[in-house]
C-alpha cells in the first residue's frame, strides 16, 4: 500500500507540475534500444524526469521486437500524456551476417544503430530545442556522432549495475592488449582495471569467442565512444556498488570516463500494476517462490522438467512463468505437452504454471511472494530489491552472472556458480534445485537481509537520497542550457 501512495502521490505531482509550473524546465529527449529489459527502465526515468519539471521526449524506434513493447508504449503515453512520443522507423538491415544464431535483440540493436543519421534531423526538429539526449547504451557508438555534429550533450543510460559497466567500457581496452580467450590454462581471470579480476566463467561466452558476433563488436564499439559521452546515467545506487562507482569515478577503470552518477533503482510506476492474480491472493504471506527467467531467456525442455522436478521437491509453493522462445510474449505450445508426464496436475494447490505474460512488478509486490528463483537481470534485480525479496540467482546469459555477484555480495539472496549458464551450458538436476529452493525460501539471514536492501534503495531515491540528489545536479546542468 506504501508503494501505491508514492504513486498516486507521483501521479499527483506529474499532473500539477506540468500544469501549473511557471515557466519551462529544459528539454530532454530520451532513446531506448529493443527488448523490455532496456525499453522498462527508460520508461520509468521518463516519469522521474516528468516529475521534476523536465519536457521529455520519448523516441521509439519502430517496428518493435515485440508485441510486449508496442502495447507497453500505447499504455505508457495514454497514462502519462504529458510525455511526448515521437517516432524513428527503422532502415533495413544491412550486413549483419549471414549467422542466423545471432540473438534476435543483437540484431534489432544493430538495426537501430544503422538507422542513427536518421535522427539528426528528428532531433534537429523537436521544440523547443533540447538541453540533452540521453541514449541507451547499446547505441553510444552511432548516436554520439549525431549529437555532436549538433553541439547537443549526450548523456549514456546505463540499464544494468555498475559491475557490469566496468567490464563495459573496459573491455575494448583488453581485448587491445591481450586477448580475453588466451589459451594460457594459468588465466583463469579476467583483470578489469582498478578493480578484483573477475572469474572468465563470469564473462558472457560470445566476448571470450574467436568466432565474430554482435554482442562482441557493440560492446566493444560502444564502450570505446562511451568516453566522449557528457556523462553515464546508471540504475544503481551507492551503498550497494560503492567500490565499482568509486573505481569508475577515480579513473581507474578507464582514464576520462565521464562522470558515473547512480540514479537508481527507478521506482516502479503504478500503470504497471494490473489484474490481481487470484491465486496469490489465497496464499499465505511470503509462502510464494516466484520463478521467471526474464522476458527473452528461453530454457531446454529437458531444463524445464528438472526445474519441475525440483519445484516439486522442494515442497514449497510456487508461481512459475514458463518460457520456450526468446522473444518476450510471443509464445506457442501447449503447457502440458512442455511439462510432460502430468506434472501441472500433481502440482495443483501447491503451484500455479502459466506459458502467458504476467506483470512481474504485480507479481513481485504481492505479499505472498517470498522468493524469487532469478536470471538476474537487471530490471528484475532492481525490483527484487524494492520489494526486499530474496533472490535465488540463476544467470542464463549476458551481465546476469555479473549482476548475480552484486546479488550474493550486498545480502540479497543466493548464487550458486556451480549451475554454469542456464544456456544448456549444464543440466541441472531436480534434486539439487530443490535443496536450494528449500535454502532460500526457509533463510531468515538473507531475509534480513533483502529487507535492508529495501530500506537502502527507497532511501537513495527518497528526498535527500544520493540517487535523487544525483538526479537533481544533472538536471541542473541542464537548466544552464536554457539561459542565453
Amino acid at each position: 500500500m506504501e508503494e501505491e501512495n508514492v504513486a498516486s502521490r507521483s501521479i499527483f505531482h506529474l499532473k500539477m507540475s506540468n500544469s501549473q509550473k511557471q515557466k519551462p524546465g529544459p528539454h530532454v529527449a530520451l532513446l531506448p534500444s529493443s527488448g523490455m529489459g532496456h525499453l522498462t527502465p527508460f520508461l520509468r526515468f521518463a516519469v522521474s524526469l516528468a516529475q521534476e519539471d523536465v519536457q521529455v521526449t520519448l523516441i521509439t524506434t519502430h517496428p518493435t521486437i515485440s508485441h510486449a513493447e508496442s502495447q507497453t508504449l500505447s499504455h505508457f503515453f495514454s497514462n502519462f500524456p504529458h510525455i511526448t512520443p515521437k517516432q524513428l522507423n527503422l532502415l533495413p538491415l544491412k550486413n549483419a551476417g549471414s549467422d542466423n544464431s545471432e540473438d534476435p535483440f543483437y540484431l534489432k540493436y544493430e538495426a537501430i544503430r544503422q538507422s542513427s543519421p536518421l535522427l539528426k534531423p528528428l532531433l534537429s526538429s523537436l521544440s523547443p530545442p533540447l538541453s540533452a539526449l540521453v541514449t541507451d547504451m547499446s547505441l553510444a557508438s552511432t548516436v554520439i556522432p549525431v549529437t555532436q555534429s549538433l553541439s547537443l550533450p549526450n548523456y549514456i543510460l546505463f540499464t544494468s549495475s555498475a559491475q557490469m559497466l566496468t567490464l563495459f567500457v573496459s573491455f575494448h581496452t583488453i581485448v587491445g592488449s591481450k586477448a580475453p580467450n588466451d589459451s594460457d590454462k594459468t588465466e583463469d581471470f579476467f583483470q578489469t582495471p582498478g578493480l578484483q579480476p573477475i572469474p572468465k566463467s563470469w564473462i558472457p561466452p560470445p566476448l571470450l569467442s574467436d568466432t565474430p558476433n554482435l554482442l562482441k563488436t557493440q560492446i566493444i564499439e560502444n564502450g570505446k565512444k562511451m568516453i566522449q559521452s557528457d556523462g553515464i546515467l546508471i540504475n544503481t545506487f551507492q551503498t550497494i556498488e560503492q567500490d565499482s562507482l568509486g573505481a569508475l569515478n577515480d579513473g581507474k577503470v578507464v582514464n576520462g570516463l565521464p562522470r558515473v552518477i547512480p540514479i537508481g533503482p527507478f521506482p516502479p510506476l503504478h500503470i504497471e500494476k494490473s489484474q490481481s492474480i487470484a491465486w496469490l491472493d489465497d496464499q499465505p504471506d511470503g509462502s510464494v517462490l516466484y520463478v521467471s527467467f526474464g522476458s527473452r531467456t528461453a530454457m531446454s525442455r529437458e531444463q524445464i522438467r528438472e526445474l519441475g522436478d525440483g519445484l516439486e521437491r522442494s515442497g514449497c509453493m510456487f508461481l512459475w512463468v514458463v518460457k520456450e522462445r526468446k522473444v518476450d510474449r510471443e509464445d506457442e505450445g501447449e503447457l502440458g505437452e512442455v511439462m510432460g508426464d502430468g506434472f501441472i496436475e500433481r502440482v495443483k494447490g501447491k503451484g500455479l504454471v502459466v506459458k502467458n505474460w504476467v506483470n512481474q512488478e504485480e507479481v513481485i509486490s504481492h505479499k505472498a511472494v517470498g522468493g524469487f528463483l532469478s536470471h538476474c537481470g537487471w530490471n528484475s534485480v532492481s525490483e527484487a530489491m524494492w520489494n526486499g525479496v530474496p533472490i535465488l540467482a540463476w544467470p542464463q546469459h549476458g551481465d546476469q552472472k555479473m549482476n548475480a555477484f552484486v546479488v550474493d555480495r550486498i545480502g540479497l539472496g543466493l548464487w550458486v556458480e556451480e549451475w554454469g549458464w542456464g544456456g544448456g551450458e549444464v543440466v541441472v538436476k531436480g534434486e539439487e534445485i530443490g535443496e536450494k529452493v528449500r535454502d532460500i525460501m526457509g533463510n531468515e539471514l538473507v531475509k534480513v537481509g533483502a529487507r535492508q536492501v529495501r530500506e537502502e534503495a527507497r532511501r537513495a531515491v527518497g528526498d535527500g537520497g544520493g540517487s535523487k540528489k544525483g538526479l537533481i545536479e544533472v538536471i541542473e546542468v541542464w537548466k544552464k542550457s536554457l539561459i542565453t
